[in-house]
């Protein structure tokens, strides 16, 4: 197949995560990952309440690469309910341990927020269920024509 890149995975260790209030999201997942020798993993459900959320949305009519300009950064004090955080964990080109997440955050009024997210607080909590994943040959680069990090494939 052309313009698909694959890798069949198995499953492994399965793990709740519960992040106290005052501690940041991305910073806990990947001292978590590297406490418990975590390579790759997927969050499968996430649930709590953040604030001070800050999270890119690209901007409409935005061609590739994306860049700082094509990209529009929110900031949001919060607090706000946490209604999904999605996203993996996979080494660097250096072998750390990087997340790429998103989020979908609402309001006291309801309205529902989201996009990349490059950080966020817990409020009250923040419960994840996250799943590891067993496979070789995945790394995380940068790609020069999505202008993003995205996963790189090993095709051996």
């Amino acid at each position: 197949m052309t313009g698909i890149w694959y890798k069949e995975y198995a499953q492994g260790r399965r793990f709740i995560i519960k992040i106290s209030p005052g501690q940041r999201v991305g910073e806990q997942l990947v001292k978590f990952a590297e406490e418990t020798g975590l390579k790759n993993a997927v969050i499968i459900s996430a649930v709590g309440s953040l604030k001070n959320v800050r999270f890119r949305g690209i901007k409409t009519g935005a061609k590739r690469p994306i860049t700082p300009p094509r990209m529009q950064v929110h900031e949001v004090e919060g607090p706000l309910e946490l209604c999904g955080l999605e996203g993996n964990l996979f080494p660097d080109e250096k072998g750390s341990v990087d997340s790429h997440l998103h989020v979908m955050v609402s309001k006291s009024s309801g309205e529902v927020i989201g996009g990349h997210l490059f950080d966020a607080e817990v409020f009250a909590t923040c419960e994840i269920i996250l799943t590891e994943v067993l496979v070789e040959g995945i790394e995380r680069h940068a790609s020069k024509t999505g202008g993003v990090s995205t996963i790189y494939i090993d095709e051996e």
